[in-house]
């Protein structure tokens, strides 16, 4: 059982990514640690955009790293490129009804 949340009923922030994009490897802990502390209220999944080409394509991302925020079948918000964790949080916060616990 997945709890209250299950599913699907969350958000789903996909972070597209690269072995080869520098920026894509200092966000992943970031990502990582995101997941686990909002794993409540925010589904996250990784994609490595070499490994799966045609989801890069229909997502439109073109740069790494590129998190793309999904809600109820459709994007709500994206951030391309490197981005801080404020911003990160002020974009989350924005769709979850409040405040994220301190990444």
């Amino acid at each position: 059982m997945q709890g209250d949340n299950a599913g699907g009923t969350r958000p789903l922030l996909v972070f597209f990514t690269s072995r080869k994009s520098g920026p894509a490897r200092r966000m992943d802990s970031t990502l990582a640690h995101l997941a686990r502390k909002e794993r409540h209220r925010l589904r996250v999944t990784r994609v490595d955009v070499e490994e799966h080409p045609e989801l890069a394509k229909r997502f439109s991302v073109e740069d790494v790293p590129t998190l793309v925020l999904v809600r109820g079948r459709r994007v709500v918000e994206r951030l391309e490129g490197r981005v801080s964790v404020p911003r990160i949080e002020e974009m989350l916060e924005t769709h979850l009804g409040g405040p994220l616990v301190a990444v």
